[in-house]
């Protein structure tokens, strides 16, 4: 069952998204070389709010990089148990970009919608850091450049991705029955301890979504 829409993501609503910091981050960005990162993260509306995420070399080393989260919004929008995350995301080429789209909240409730690293062309991430769960999905449809389609539902029991139409991993772990947790999408740049750094040479990445929309059981 589709379920009751409750967000259709405008990106470039101000009201919706904040871009270019998250409490992710430490003390809300713009860095984080803890978590094997470049990034740098920038308000700019260029890196984030056309609905292509990008990430640009800086001269010293680091990444310009585009975030957005609904934390801090006026909307303040999050997902929560029972909900159906659905998007559909362009997947970045260059070796080094390490797109994503997770929640977040008080420093814990992460889900990974996704990541990606090209340097693993085939694989996708998909992981329940709340319960402690993750499978790495391959298939030959999952390239760089190649457009995905993803679902996630966001059970008190199990959580469970859908790729290309397809049922891929369900945890049985669940998040919990009173669950809910902000949405992070975001372009980050490996710094080089699990996946390579950017090759020399490289000044620019990026990946695209389409679309995501949340629908969940009819709320009082």
């Amino acid at each position: 069952m589709e379920g009751t829409p409750r967000f259709t993501a405008d990106f470039t609503s101000e009201e919706q998204w904040v871009a270019g910091r998250s409490w992710a981050y430490p003390e809300g960005g713009p860095v984080n070389p803890g978590d094997d990162k470049l990034d740098h993260l920038v308000p700019d509306a260029d890196y984030s709010r056309t609905g292509t995420f990008r990430a640009t070399r800086r001269p010293d080393g680091s990444w310009d990089t585009g975030l957005l989260t609904t934390e801090g919004s006026a909307q303040e929008f999050t997902v929560r148990t029972g909900d159906t995350l659905r998007t559909r995301v362009r997947l970045p080429e260059e070796i080094g970009a390490w797109p994503a789209i997770w929640t977040w909240r008080d420093g814990r409730n992460e889900i990974d919608v996704f990541e990606y690293h090209p340097d693993n062309p085939g694989l996708l991430e998909l992981s329940n850091h709340v319960r402690g769960a993750h499978r790495s999905y391959t298939d030959a449809s999952v390239l760089p450049g190649a457009w995905v389609d993803l679902q996630v539902e966001f059970r008190a029991r199990s959580v469970i991705w859908w790729v290309n139409g397809r049922r891929v991993f369900a945890d049985r772990k669940g998040v919990g029955r009173g669950w809910h947790a902000y949405v992070i999408v975001n372009l980050s740049v490996s710094a080089g301890r699990y996946h390579p750094a950017p090759e020399e040479g490289v000044t620019a990445m990026s990946y695209e979504v389409a679309h995501l929309t949340v629908h969940g059981p009819a709320r009082s």
